[in-house]
């Protein structure tokens, strides 16, 4: 028996195995594998997505300003006026005409609530489906599949953030190496990536070799997760230190026309990278834009805000179109929570709002075109189908084809899921 498994082909020996589990058992100890090599969960469709590019607009970003205009109500809407789409019946706010131009590829959900309206607390919600706890750190959902769908490229990481600061979310109770490789500047790429000018490979070899040694009696006293993972990440450092795909991180190898195409401005330079890092086989990239938090002068900052999330996102989505790369790979876009329908007097500001805002979502297995829930209208409640944060969070795993009732445990040993209790929005996949 043995030597007949040996030599069967991989998928006849997953088949067999398979198959004998579910005659003796009953049960299917396997995930199949659909023709592209997304994971399938038993009883459920193939994945629709195999990369995600996560928007993040962090501060809290204006709905009624944005995605979910109320130009029937003058008293919320203020001076912003809507303007058509690309989808028939679906309007966006005058400050999004790029994005308006890509709408037949979009979902916009306009009914997600959360109960977290500041605003470190939310964007932890946001990132791992879980509320911030003093006992626990959960991972975020980048890392969750990192951990979960494996690499497709073997030397760059599953999970890449960019942009943002020093309190980056991470990989929690997962190991280190399913967290964020964080890049601060997209025009700067991986920087301290090269080896040293006076080292040759011969001497750089020789000290790695003499630094092992030195390791090994620690590394065998404290077999540790902590302490191997230390050690992982310097092994993959060393790989894709040495890579070809390290030209992945080069925006100088983009055309003058890409630069003008997204934007020479931070925002869209990493929307650029993001590209470049799905084409070189990167599971999932969070480029974040932060400035949203708009108490005071909100109509103005929330102008200037979109001529860089607008240029960046639309030429995004155009771009992964006409290279054929949005039908595999899920864009979103997302934010701490919604900000009030009122204006604040004289400061002709917005105040945070968590009851109801909005999310937008393309590519990758999503409807475009279309609607999903609705605010009321003063854009205050969730009028219909209310979508909370878990359920984001699972609409997206479950196209990437991720086992949302896979449990994983804590070193404490304490169980948890994906996108903890989430239901996915079905309506908007295909």
């Amino acid at each position: 028996m043995k030597e007949h498994l040996k030599r069967l082909s991989g998928k006849s020996r997953r088949d067999f195995i398979t198959n004998t589990a579910k005659a003796c058992l009953g049960v299917s100890i396997l995930p199949t594998l659909s023709e592209k090599g997304f994971a399938v969960t038993p009883g459920k469709r193939p994945a629709t997505a195999r990369h995600v590019i996560y928007l993040y607009m962090g501060g809290g970003m204006s709905h009624v300003d944005t995605l979910d205009p109320k130009p029937e109500n003058p008293a919320v809407q203020g001076p912003v006026k809507a303007i058509r789409t690309s989808a028939d019946g679906i309007r966006l706010s005058e400050f999004l005409p790029n994005t308006a131009k890509q709408m037949h590829n979009a979902a916009l959900i306009r009914s997600v609530s959360t109960n977290q309206g500041a605003h470190e607390q939310a964007n932890y919600l946001m990132h791992t489906s879980y509320v911030k706890r003093g006992t626990i750190v959960h991972p975020t959902l980048g890392s969750w599949v990192s951990k979960m769908s494996g690499k497709i490229n073997a030397t760059l990481p599953e999970n890449i953030r960019v942009n943002g600061g020093s309190n980056i979310l991470g990989a929690g109770f997962l190991e280190s190496k399913h967290g964020p490789l964080p890049i601060g500047n997209p025009s700067a790429g991986l920087q301290n990536s090269e080896m040293a000018e006076h080292l040759t490979n011969d001497r750089f070899g020789r000290r790695l070799l003499a630094a092992e040694k030195l390791n090994a009696n620690f590394l065998d006293s404290y077999p540790q997760r902590k302490v191997r993972a230390y050690s992982d990440l310097y092994k993959e450092a060393i790989k894709l230190m040495k890579s070809e795909d390290l030209k992945a991180f080069d925006l100088e190898r983009e055309p003058k026309s890409s630069h003008t195409l997204y934007g020479q401005h931070k925002f869209g330079q990493g929307c650029l990278l993001a590209r470049r890092l799905i084409e070189n086989k990167v599971r999932y990239v969070e480029v974040s834009m932060g400035g949203w938090d708009t108490h005071d002068d909100n109509f103005q900052r929330v102008a200037d805000n979109c001529i860089q999330l607008d240029q960046g996102l639309g030429g995004l989505l155009y771009d992964l179109e006409r290279r054929g790369l949005l039908k595999e790979t899920m864009v979103v876009l997302t934010s701490d929570f919604g900000r009030t329908p009122d204006i604040v007097g004289a400061r002709q500001g917005r105040n945070h709002w968590p009851k109801a805002f909005s999310a937008l979502m393309a590519g990758g297995g999503i409807k475009g075109g279309m609607v999903y829930g609705n605010s009321d209208k003063d854009g205050k409640e969730v009028a219909e189908n209310l979508v909370k944060v878990p359920d984001l969070n699972a609409t997206i795993a479950y196209a990437l084809g991720l086992p949302l009732t896979k449990v994983m445990y804590s070193p404490s040993g304490r169980p948890f899921t994906v996108a903890h209790k989430g239901e996915p929005v079905l309506d908007v996949l295909v």
